[in-house]
């Protein structure tokens, strides 16, 4: 048994294709069939069942890829830290990001960590705030940037507070507070919003602001995309609270768009946080050049 055997039987898992389990392994489809199938020989087990058009693990099969998986993990962490000491960072950095990041120029961020450490292989990955922490703490993300609720620091992770926002309104151009100065809450109680999915973290910084004022408020369209959140509003389909730092640039370049300042409204704190086990050189390296210094 050797890591290539290894790496083989995680890419056919993953993809349930010969074919394309050879193109991720870049070996020619044979190649990979006769090495997998002489492991299970030498296991004396069926790791996958197959028919001319399925392929899928057996339960041994299941059971074996946990621990090819660690396997192979291990082996990486063993390059990376070989490589580490003599001052090279390698391997990989799994950097999860929110889609309406504001405090740091996750591009720009890149480009100079991409200058200092050219040999680190870098996947980025958006999603929910609460969804990016928990894979931090299950290991399947190094770093994120993350955009929480007032006084709902993140937890299980290390973590920095990078920057904290004011939600403004945005409306289309030809609603009734397009010119108004600024609003509160009970004034746009009434509207119709446009907002994300609710249980969302993006949810909770207005819902716990209308919450806390005591007032209700209709979300008529719910929405996982910021973008399309702003398409609607331009339509003139509702109105929307969004971090200010965010969406200022946005409605810069819609002419059918408006902000309205808001008074009391909700707030958004954004959190740089990281795994409290054992951050690798990758992460390490990260956090220096965003100038964090990560604890022993």
């Amino acid at each position: 048994m050797d890591l290539q055997q290894l790496r083989y039987v995680v890419a056919l898992a993953e993809t349930r294709n010969f074919t394309r389990a050879a193109e991720r392994c870049s070996v020619v489809q044979s190649s990979l069939s006769h090495r997998i199938a002489g492991l299970e020989r030498e296991l004396g087990v069926k790791l996958f069942a197959r028919s001319s058009r399925r392929v899928e693990l057996t339960s041994a099969g299941a059971a074996f890829l946990v621990g090819a998986r660690e396997c192979l993990a291990a082996a990486e962490r063993a390059a990376v830290d070989a490589a580490a000491a003599t001052g090279v960072v390698r391997g990989r950095l799994a950097v999860g990001v929110i889609v309406t990041a504001a405090a740091v120029d996750v591009p720009e961020l890149l480009r100079r960590y991409r200058a200092q450490h050219p040999e680190v292989r870098v996947v980025l990955r958006t999603g929910r705030s609460d969804d990016l922490v928990r894979d931090i703490r299950r290991g399947e993300l190094d770093i994120a940037f993350l955009g929480l609720p007032e006084g709902a620091p993140p937890s299980g992770v290390e973590s920095l507070v990078l920057d904290q926002d004011e939600h403004v309104l945005v409306v289309p151009v030809g609603h009734a507070l397009a010119g108004a100065r600024r609003v509160g809450l009970p004034e746009i109680a009434d509207e119709t919003f446009v907002d994300f999915v609710a249980g969302t973290p993006a949810r909770a910084q207005s819902d716990q602001a209308f919450a806390a004022a005591g007032l209700v408020r209709d979300v008529a369209y719910e929405v996982g995309v910021v973008e399309l959140i702003v398409r609607l509003i331009a339509r003139g389909l509702g109105v929307g609270l969004l971090p200010s730092a965010f969406v200022r640039p946005l409605v810069a370049a819609d002419p059918a768009l408006a902000l309205v300042p808001v008074v009391d409204g909700p707030r958004r704190v954004e959190h740089l946080a990281w795994s409290r086990f054992n951050p690798g050189p990758a992460t390490r390296a990260m956090l220096e050049v965003l100038g964090v210094r990560a604890p022993a």
